[in-house]
């Protein structure tokens, strides 16, 4: 004896298989959408994780060890948190500018220290495209998905009415079996865009939190520039 579920499944998948071509190829979009959907969620919430974890040590690295020598000989060991990459920009140029300083000079002046904001913003900018890399998948679907399924289910309505007047009847044992295999492809449609829309509203209020980190760590490099500006050695 068959279980309710069971029969609720089987009676679902008949109504796929038995929808017209244009139905069936709009649930394997939506289908498709939805699986690469449910793969960025989870690679994105994992990455993330990582992310937030790595930042604070790094951090708490960068306070403690406070020489800016020892914190970049450590940044290999940080791949993941953005904040190490928005530091070895910073040191990069560091170097650069201790290199071209002359014996006995300042190795950052006053002036350099615009230049310093403009490098640690373009890292930031890169540093969020990466955090950011394939998320808009998920608002794409969330958007777009409902209205995949609504234009299979029209398509297969307009079928089925076709088919009415094929057959010169318009009983609901005629209309109703049309009719509700068109229906599954907006409820298919909406199951792939409500979990879309979540995962999107979820990963971006973490990156948001991450960019705010990102703003206060630059904001902690160049505290510690400020103070260094003008000093020699």
């Amino acid at each position: 004896m068959e279980t309710p579920l069971a029969t609720v499944n089987s009676g679902l998948w008949d109504m796929v298989w038995s929808a017209g071509p244009m139905v069936k190829f709009v649930i394997l979009v939506l289908v498709l959408f939805s699986v690469v959907s449910w793969a960025i969620i989870g690679y994105k919430v994992l990455v993330l994780r990582k992310i937030e974890k790595e930042s604070a040590a790094f951090h708490d690295l960068f306070w403690e060890k406070r020489q800016f020598a020892h914190v970049f000989n450590a940044t290999k060991n940080y791949k993941n948190t953005p904040l190490a990459g928005i530091f070895a920009a910073a040191y990069n140029e560091i170097t650069g500018l201790k290199k071209a300083a002359e014996g006995g000079e300042a190795w950052l002046r006053k002036e350099d220290l615009e230049r310093f904001e403009r490098i640690l913003k373009k890292a930031m900018d890169s540093e969020t495209a990466r955090l950011e890399y394939a998320v808009g998948f998920l608002a794409t679907t969330g958007n777009t998905a409902p209205f995949i399924g609504l234009f299979g289910t029209v398509w297969g309505i307009m079928t089925s009415f076709r088919d009415i007047g094929a057959k010169g009847a318009a009983n609901l044992a005629v209309v109703a079996p049309g009719i509700s295999e068109a229906l599954v492809a907006t409820a298919i449609g909406l199951l792939a865009a409500i979990p879309a829309v979540m995962g999107y509203n979820h990963i971006q209020v973490r990156i948001g939190r991450i960019s705010t980190e990102m703003g206060n760590f630059s904001s902690d490099i160049m505290n510690v520039l400020e103070k260094q500006a003008g000093k020699k050695g």
